[in-house]
């Protein structure tokens, strides 16, 4: 039987506690409709907020309502009862509910009116006169029960919890801000660490593409090989953001950086007091990565004590904190990279057999960019691009000596150092073309740029001119009077300086 406060200041005053007492805005909304439940016998009731944005209404707290039915009670602006009541700002009370066309029993909450007629009461919640939302409840039909009474008390809670109302409003739409942010951001990392992201078509990477689709959907380990600069660490992403994992952590860890006295606390984490400066319990990367992907960059380097853990835990997939007794399990999947000789590492002991066996599940070879010069000029060009756009530098292309000292460079720094490359040259370039003159001394090679010593003055002012006539000639497309006006200078001379280089402007039509 439920307890009836006849004196509306004693319910008001005990709404005033809870909403205060609460300092959680819904658990405090909820209390406040189970109050109403046991003292103005009421079955259900429903807080329901407007959003502004989408003019879509939805119950946000509710009592006696089940948490199926309260996900479909949506409504536009103007729909049903509520939806009047909202966009109206006015109450309605209905004394019986199965008589009102304008009921829609969107949350099938009441079935046929348990054999029951049902009162119901329906006030908007407003701030500074705007409707906010609207706070409505179900009760037994009772003739001797008044209504506008009814109305009346719950215009004031109304009243009461409009401050809670908006707050809860304001988290809702953060909430679904972040939701929708943390959604752009993983398509976005999705789309930029897809495979065709990764540049090059020779037929190495083409074979590494293939590796990669093959292996991404799976849990397999995978060890990544290769130089310093071949791009190790995006074909890691790559794996991750096509993975069944794309939505869970990527953890990247380089064992290289850490010391060799922290590596196993970076690694398993250490509880309180385990060693001296532990002042905090820490959560280790397998703890962080769980259900997504840990990348152990530069797993050569790890000491071989370290190594031992870390095979129990690719084995048992389990863990104990440094200076703990518990047993933790995770569910993580491993990529790995290295651009040591690990079989070498193995002969001379400095890297366990069982380790490496248990690594080398599906390894995959990226090839240092000598082994892939059809790539150069597709990635300088990419990178030229990247760094033209950054720059607000309008940069259009390689001169022709420009492309032959890319081409016959040796790149022992791989693409990291072509990138840097790139980038310097398109700093220092101030008009649309990247000429040899702009890229490192590295590349500065006698026989492809005539740097040397011994060539003259004369010889190397001759050998920029025919450059600088040529590329402009490629940029008007053989057009003589326009190339002469890009080098400020005459027709005449221009067509002389041609002659004299045996330069044909026919061939660049």
């Amino acid at each position: 039987m439920a307890t009836t406060i006849t004196d509306p200041i004693s319910l008001l005053y005990h709404i005033t506690q809870i909403l205060n007492k609460t300092p959680d805005l819904r658990q405090s909304l909820y209390n406040m409709l189970e109050l109403l439940s046991k003292t103005q016998n009421m079955i259900r009731g429903t807080i329901t907020i407007l959003n502004p944005f989408s003019d879509e209404i939805s119950i946000e707290v509710a009592h006696g309502i089940s948490k199926t039915a309260l996900e479909k009670g949506k409504y536009k602006l103007g729909e049903g009862i509520t939806g009047q009541v909202i966009q109206t700002g006015q109450p309605v009370t209905i004394a019986k509910l199965s008589k009102d066309t304008r009921f829609l029993n969107r949350t099938a909450a009441r079935k046929a009116f348990d054999g029951h007629e049902i009162s119901f009461i329906c006030v908007p919640i407003k701030k500074d006169k705007q409707v906010i939302g609207a706070l409505s409840v179900d009760r037994p039909y009772d003739e001797s029960y008044c209504l506008e009474e009814g109305e009346k008390l719950l215009s004031v809670v109304a009243a009461m919890i409009a401050t809670q109302v908006i707050y809860l409003e304001r988290n809702r739409v953060e909430r679904e801000k972040l939701e929708s942010e943390n959604e752009r951001l993983q398509s976005e990392l999705k789309k930029q660490y897809r495979m065709k992201n990764i540049i090059g078509n020779s037929n190495k990477m083409r074979e590494v593409y293939q590796m990669i689709s093959q292996v991404a959907a799976s849990n397999a380990t995978v060890l990544i090989r290769g130089e310093s600069g071949t791009g190790k660490e995006l074909v890691a992403n790559s794996i991750h953001y096509n993975s069944l994992r794309a939505k869970n952590p990527f953890v990247k860890v380089n064992c290289a950086a850490i010391p060799a006295n922290l590596i196993e606390s970076e690694l398993f984490g250490h509880e309180r007091g385990a060693f001296t400066g532990a002042l905090h319990q820490k959560t280790g990367k397998f703890e962080l990565a769980s259900k997504g992907t840990l990348f152990l960059d530069e797993i050569g380097s790890i000491e071989p004590e370290v190594q031992a853990k870390l095979l129990r835990v690719l084995q048992e997939k389990e863990l104990e904190r440094v200076g703990g007794n518990k047993v933790i399990k995770v569910d993580v999947r491993i990529v790995a990279a290295t651009n040591r000789n690990l079989e070498n590492a193995v002969i001379e002991g400095f890297f366990r057999n069982d380790l490496y066996y248990r690594l080398n599940v599906f390894p995959i070879y990226l090839p240092p960019l000598r082994e892939r010069r059809t790539d150069v000029l597709v990635l300088a060009d990419y990178f030229l691009e990247k760094y033209a756009k950054e720059n607000n530098k309008k940069i259009l292309r390689f001169s022709t000596p420009a492309i032959d000292m890319l081409m016959a460079y040796h790149w022992p720094g791989n693409v990291r150092e072509l990138e840097n490359c790139i980038e310097r040259a398109v700093l220092l370039c101030e008009d649309q073309v990247i000429h040899g003159y702009h890229l490192p001394p590295t590349l500065q090679t006698g026989q492809v740029s005539n740097t040397l010593p011994t060539v003259s003055l004369e010889n190397a002012v001759s050998r920029l001119e025919r450059e600088m006539i040529i590329d402009a000639l490629k940029h008007t497309r053989g057009n003589v009077s326009k190339a002469a006006e890009t080098l400020n200078t005459t027709v005449r001379k221009f067509s002389y300086k041609t002659g004299k280089y045996d330069i044909d402007p026919r061939q660049y039509h």
